[in-house]
């Protein structure tokens, strides 16, 4: 098990000892294959957003071996065009499930990419990972709409759809700046890329018509905040419109109107977005409000339907963990953390002119 020595900077009051964050993250290794790949557990499917995730939480955890193992998985399994497919089964890359290819997926690794390098320092690592990244990066901008929102697809067919989701979009938005960020440490200025995020920002901001209408999800409420696409008055006015919607006191967020139903991860990344706006102490309650997710081996339920007080699905995900982790690690300070999710460090990109 993970050394709780490990995990100091984890302890929350009322949330995390060092003792049980070592145990979150024990859990989630042990969900690890030996070849990197992180499913959602083990025999269930992987897909490359939530396995960066889980690796982003061993990083915040100290194990840096494994996030490392997790990030050379990626690499080697990239296909042609820079992308994933966005499903595997068991993490098995020999066996895909979904032969889509989907744009916040793959942009995520530039996220994660750049945690790594500043939970570790290893310029070798970015160095090996930057062709990697600028594939993703490549393939996702390749989707760009006109008004700056991007498709949320491409089939294995290589038709690619134009409807974008306003969820996907947003992440996008804050992996676009983490590839920035590795592009100027490289020294390698990308100018398409710059008004290629700028462009994304004004339509999140501004264009809501832009994107499918996904209201009923907890995700399109509080993503554009997550992204860092909205800050300032607008972050804490869309907060505060939806806050009585989604947030169900003393039990965490619901993950869609109007099931009774709340789940780990959107309430863990609920908590990083408050955070991020600098909403600390709301955020401290969310994450104390999920520990009835908590179960006795360090993981988290994926969520509970409080109608019939029934814990479901019966099943405790990598990524759930991992959420909770990276958003104690971010009130904690953990400064890789805190510079990939607090964004004031991350490149801006340009605004466009007009769109």
């Amino acid at each position: 098990m993970t050394s709780p020595g490990r995990t100091e900077h984890l302890v929350l009051a009322g949330v995390l000892t060092a003792e049980q964050a070592a145990a979150t993250v024990a859990g989630i290794a042990a969900q690890q294959r030996e070849d990197g790949a992180i499913p959602w557990f083990r025999g269930h499917h992987l897909d490359p957003w939530d396995h960066i995730e889980a690796a982003m939480a061993l990083d915040a955890g100290g194990e840096h071996r494994r996030a490392d193992a997790a990030y050379r998985w990626l690499a080697d399994h990239q296909l042609p065009d820079g992308s994933w497919y966005a499903a595997y089964a068991d993490g098995d890359a020999t066996a895909p499930t979904d032969r889509g290819r989907e744009t916040n997926f793959c942009a995520y690794i530039a996220v994660g990419a750049w945690h790594h390098y500043l939970s570790t320092g290893d310029d070798a690592f970015l160095d090996r990972m930057w062709p990697t990244v600028h594939a993703a990066v490549e393939f996702v901008l390749a989707l760009q709409q006109p008004g700056g929102q991007i498709g949320w697809k491409q089939d294995d067919d290589g038709s690619r759809s134009t409807d974008a989701l306003l969820t996907g979009c947003s992440s996008i938005h804050q992996a676009l700046r983490c590839a920035l960020a590795v592009a100027e440490h490289r020294e390698e200025p990308q100018p398409e890329w710059e008004l290629a995020v700028g462009r994304l920002r004004h339509a999140i901001r501004h264009h809501p018509e832009r994107f499918l209408d996904k209201g009923r999800y907890s995700m399109d409420w509080y993503y554009p905040v997550l992204g860092g696409a909205l800050t300032g008055p607008a972050a804490k006015e869309r907060m505060e419109d939806g806050w009585d919607n989604f947030v169900v006191p003393g039990l965490g967020v619901r993950c869609v109107l109007p099931n009774p139903w709340v789940t780990g991860g959107e309430s863990a990344e609920l908590a990083l977005a408050l955070w991020a706006m600098g909403e600390s102490d709301r955020a401290v309650d969310i994450l104390r409000w999920i520990g009835h997710l908590r179960a006795g081996n360090g993981m988290y339920w994926t969520g509970y339907v409080f109608e019939d007080r029934a814990i479901w699905p019966e099943e405790q995900t990598a990524w759930t963990a991992g959420s909770v982790l990276l958003a104690v690690a971010a009130l904690g300070g953990d400064e890789a953390t805190t510079a990939v999710f607090g964004g004031e460090r991350l490149p801006a990109g340009l605004d466009p002119d007009c769109c």
